[in-house]
């Protein structure tokens, strides 16, 4: 058996304005043989979304988790994706930026209800100058948010995206909390970077990385299912273990196939295929 697990990242199936939408998703995800979700838990983009508190209850909640379970499924972490005026996140921008804080942090806490220890979300943009007003505002914002992990014991996973791992690596050890780390997402970081940084970033942030999304990246399209695309999945792979990860590998199918649950299930089989080789 692969000492890495598959799991599904369930907005790839659309939004889960109730339980029974949430409930087909992870029926989907156990058929094709995930052993983990990561469901949505704010309702933002994915509106409404039943797991977040101003849409359902905890009673909704409950039963989620009963379902997962007796899919024999677990929590590899919840998106708490938020969006600022500008910037996807916008820990960044102090217009709502309270709210943003606050939102997060209640994304936290029902994480730990339902069991689960990891939420993730891009924060915003990381200006390269640290001298820069937005850099001292996404440190102060994502600082209070670690804090509060650290209280209720979630992790607030920073996804990959447009700044390089070592820019990302130094921002992380600045606030210095261990309950801030990487969810890791190879597509991102070839989409903005190159193959080998791709590989590179996985040496550099080590043991940052708690969870990881795979997705592939096809320049020509901009979308591909994993295996179809750019991504050097046998020495990304390798690269993770040689750090030590031993978490999920989420798949994140952002292809808008007209048939997803195909696309998905030939991620499954395709990563498969390289985890228990």
């Amino acid at each position: 058996m692969s000492d890495l697990s598959l799991g599904c990242a369930l907005w790839t199936l659309g939004p889960t304005p109730d339980v029974a939408a949430l409930a087909r998703q992870m029926e989907i995800a156990a058929t094709i043989g995930c052993s983990s979700v990561q469901p949505w838990i704010v309702n933002v983009e994915y509106a409404p979304c039943i797991l977040d508190p101003e849409v359902g209850t905890a009673a909704n909640r409950r039963e989620v988790v009963s379902i997962a379970a007796s899919l024999g499924l677990s929590f590899s972490g919840f998106c708490a994706q938020l969006q600022g005026a500008a910037t996807y996140g916008g820990l960044e921008e102090e217009d709502g930026l309270q709210w943003r804080i606050e939102k997060t942090m209640t994304a936290m806490d029902v994480a730990a209800e339902m069991g689960g220890d990891i939420i993730t979300a891009h924060a915003g943009i990381l200006p390269a100058e640290r001298s820069h007003p937005a850099y001292h505002t996404l440190l102060r914002s994502v600082s209070a948010i670690a804090r509060h992990g650290a209280e209720v014991g979630v992790y607030f996973a920073l996804e990959t995206g447009q700044e390089s791992p070592q820019a990302l690596s130094d921002f992380i050890d600045e606030i210095g909390n261990p309950w801030l780390r990487v969810n890791y997402d190879p597509c991102n970081l070839l989409r903005f970077g190159s193959e080998a940084g791709t590989i590179d970033g996985v040496r550099i942030l080590g043991e940052k990385i708690i969870h990881t999304h795979a997705k592939d990246w096809n320049p020509h399209t901009r979308q591909a299912t994993c295996g179809e695309g750019l991504v050097p999945w046998n020495a990304y792979i390798s690269a993770l273990r040689d750090i030590g990860y031993r978490g999920v590998q989420a798949i994140e199918d952002e292809t808008g196939n007209e048939n997803m649950i195909e696309s998905i299930g030939r991620s499954y089989t395709f990563l498969r295929g390289i985890l228990d080789d």
